[in-house]
């Protein structure tokens, strides 16, 4: 075996278990805390601490990691610190002690992903396009965590869910110490006070609220999608194939993103997106029970993540360039999917409480019509980008 495939295997591997911890989390952790008695406030509030650290700890790490180069070190601390915490729910704490165990294990659990980013760039050097081959093995280890999960559910009873997220844990622990070690490089210094110019540009705070309010329409999705199936009678395997299916969708879109980035602009295809977006979340609210339209809703699952995440990474290149990268991408991490996630995951609880699921679902699609209203008006293409 060459070099260059061992290092590929290597930095794959990584990828494909902390995706398949995502999978075999997401999709049934809500079910789990409703299965330990938990309101719908309450699930929705401990959910949200999934998103919630996303808004500091990309920042944290991100800094440590450019301050001093160990990014390879802080990987793998964040990989066995994070598991250790989660340890913490076999206590089976009550609300306010689970919400403290979600917290410190998702403050190290969102530490591995920006940093792991970074070290397979720099890995992957001048081959960069071999990026999207490694990356797609993170939506392999989410389709099989979410498929053998679901499945295993099936036979053992909800409460049994931390157990069978053992093996995954350990699976990121082993694949964090293989990673290939890095030089250790530090980030040259950055000209004094250009991400203040950056972040205050029209067509960047435009960005940032259009990718904010993507995120609160989330909120019922990630949250209560799985309850919300459950209710109408899905099995749990059902529920994990329907998530499933819209990560083999995302999967189809980043193979052919490049063609239509060829025939269309940033901003047509972000306001494309979005309405396909509304459309799903209005599909998954009143058509929940029928299957073929659940089935295209979760297709949609393309332009609501896939199309609108490729295009965010062109932004993020384009208008925070090479000094900024770093902070860019923690920005957009932080205040989209940390704040707008948690915030769509609270919003959504209430609803919930106080309506129904398929409530909180339109409340995603009226979030979605202030998005593309502001999308309509200020958004523009980032300098870099290939489109017009």
């Amino acid at each position: 075996m060459s070099r260059k495939t061992v290092i590929y295997w290597r930095l794959s591997n990584l990828y494909f278990w902390f995706f398949a911890l995502l999978g075999s989390l997401l999709p049934y952790w809500s079910l789990y805390l409703e299965g330990r008695g938990f309101s719908y406030l309450q699930i929705a509030t401990l959910m949200a601490t999934i998103q919630l650290t996303k808004i500091v700890a990309p920042s944290v790490w991100g800094w440590l990691g450019d301050r001093t180069g160990l990014r390879v070190r802080l990987v793998r601390f964040g990989a066995v610190i994070g598991s250790l915490c989660f340890a913490g729910v076999f206590l089976e704490p009550d609300f306010y002690g689970l919400l403290l165990v979600m917290l410190l294990f998702t403050f190290f659990w969102n530490a591995i992903l920006p940093l792991y980013e970074v070290i397979t760039l720099r890995v992957l050097g001048d081959r960069k396009e071999r990026y999207g081959r490694i990356r797609l093995w993170g939506s392999v280890g989410f389709i099989g965590g979410v498929a053998i999960i679901g499945g295993v559910l099936e036979l053992v009873p909800i409460t049994s869910l931390p157990w069978l997220l053992l093996p995954v844990f350990a699976g990121i622990a082993i694949s964090a110490f293989l990673v290939p070690s890095e030089r250790g490089e530090k980030k040259t210094p950055a000209p004094r006070g250009s991400l203040k110019a950056i972040v205050s540009h029209p067509a960047v705070v435009a960005f940032f609220a259009m990718n904010f309010l993507l995120q609160v329409s989330h909120g019922a999705y990630y949250t209560f999608f799985s309850i919300h199936l459950e209710q109408f009678g899905y099995s749990k395997l059902s529920i994990g194939l329907l998530w499933s299916l819209g990560v083999v969708a995302e999967i189809g879109l980043f193979l052919v993103m490049h063609r239509i980035t060829r025939y269309f602009s940033v901003r047509q295809i972000a306001i494309g997106a979005l309405l396909l977006t509304m459309i799903r979340w209005i599909l998954i609210a009143e058509v929940t029970d029928v299957v073929l339209v659940l089935i295209f809703a979760q297709l949609l699952h393309a332009a609501s993540y896939g199309a609108l995440h490729v295009i965010s990474v062109q932004y993020v290149q384009g208008f925070f360039g090479q000094h900024h990268h770093g902070q860019g991408q923690a920005l957009y991490s932080g205040l989209t999917f940390g704040a707008g996630g948690a915030v769509g995951a609270w919003l959504s609880g209430f609803l919930v409480e106080g309506f129904s699921t398929s409530i909180a679902f339109w409340g995603g699609a009226i979030a979605m019509v202030f998005a593309i209203g502001i999308t309509w008006r200020w958004l523009r293409p980032p300098p870099e980008s290939t489109t017009t």
